[in-house]
């Protein structure tokens, strides 16, 4: 969306006001890519991975894509409730992701560890940012979104850092 073209909001009797509405989709959204990026960062190293710790790393890669697939639902679910569209579309997710890049290079298990763990720093710091600005916006059932995914993603990065401590 260029800075010319506005939002069109659906229609909801949702008691938020429009700017707070239109600001917190366009919040959502950004989550929303990053969420979806992290679950195929996820099974990347899911499939690939290999060496001696490969059955518990492959079972915790496929957990973590479990959890990201529940946050990009909360996220895409939120963002419609408040009358916006959610666009999960492989293009827009890589086009907007905030995440680094994940190399289809590596395959050990301390090499998927690293990578997966900078993927899940990074979203971790979006979503504290997101929990702010939610808040300060008067938005507290986006804020408390927010906040269940980032007791989840912190959990998470504590055991995928605990595979290569």
């Amino acid at each position: 969306m260029t800075a010319t073209e506005k939002l069109q909001l659906n229609l909801t009797k949702n008691d938020l006001p429009e700017d707070v509405r239109l600001d917190m989709i366009t919040l959502l959204q950004g989550a929303l890519a990053d969420a979806l990026d992290l679950r195929m960062q996820s099974k990347q190293a899911h499939w690939n991975v290999k060496g001696p710790s490969f059955i518990a790393l492959h079972e915790l890669f496929d957990t973590a894509s479990d959890e990201a697939a529940t946050y990009s639902d909360d996220l895409a679910e939120r963002l419609v409730q408040l009358g916006g569209v959610a666009d999960g579309t492989a293009q827009t997710v890589a086009r907007t992701t905030t995440l680094p890049k994940y190399s289809t290079e590596i395959r050990s298990g301390k090499e998927h560890v690293d990578a997966y763990a900078a993927a899940l720093s990074t979203f971790g710091k979006r979503v504290r940012q997101s929990i702010d600005k939610a808040d300060a916006a008067g938005d507290k059932d986006t804020a408390d979104l927010f906040t269940g995914i980032s007791r989840g993603v912190d959990k998470m990065l504590w055991f995928v850092e605990a595979h290569n401590q």
